[in-house]
């Protein structure tokens, strides 16, 4: 989803990135990272806000980061990076909760891996996880954990990847401020 400036002006689309899959998957890590966080560390461990708060980083940059897009694909690109960045961070704490309990990290040679991939692909949504919850080991949610860390990771690289493309292409704020204005003067509009 690049945004591409409106036929008269130069501001890109209206910044909400509520309807993206990689927004729909961080919810669903934030919730579940709050979740298990309460359920499965010890109340005074500081681990439980880190692992929050980097799931809540990665949310809530993706928001600040589409919304900045309209005027600012720099920013937009930092931003979108941050909260990648942040998710990274997430999955080295379900990845160390994992092996500090000798617990096991599904790979591909895990009878559940191929259906926990498969499910978490198609399935966005928060309400398609919630009732999973209460059910779930510590070990399901975080190999469910990582495996939407990794997607939405994977997202991210392609969507700043267009992002990237998109800026070489047609440049910045400033370039289509001038190019609105010229074209103004002139009676056309921005192709």
């Amino acid at each position: 989803m690049a945004y591409t400036p409106k036929p008269q002006g130069f501001l890109r689309g209206n910044g909400d990135c509520r309807n993206t899959y990689f927004y729909k998957k961080s919810q669903v890590i934030y919730d579940l990272t709050f979740f298990f966080a309460h359920k499965y560390l010890v109340p005074k461990d500081r681990t439980i806000d880190q692992m929050i708060q980097a799931a809540r980083s990665g949310k809530q940059n993706f928001v600040e980061g589409m919304a900045d897009g309209v005027t600012s694909t720099e920013m937009q690109i930092k931003l979108m990076n941050v909260g990648k960045s942040s998710l990274l961070e997430l999955r080295e704490d379900y990845d160390d909760y994992l092996r500090t309990r000798n617990l096991t990290i599904w790979d591909s040679s895990h009878p559940r891996y191929a259906s926990m991939v498969n499910y978490c692909k198609y399935h966005n949504e928060l309400s398609h996880y919630q009732p999973f919850f209460q059910k779930w080991t510590a070990e399901e949610i975080s190999n469910v954990a990582l495996t939407l860390i990794h997607q939405t990771d994977k997202m991210m690289e392609s969507y700043l990847s267009r992002l990237e493309d998109f800026f070489v292409k047609n440049g910045g704020i400033r370039e289509a401020m001038v190019k609105a204005r010229l074209n103004k003067k002139m009676g056309r509009s921005i192709k």
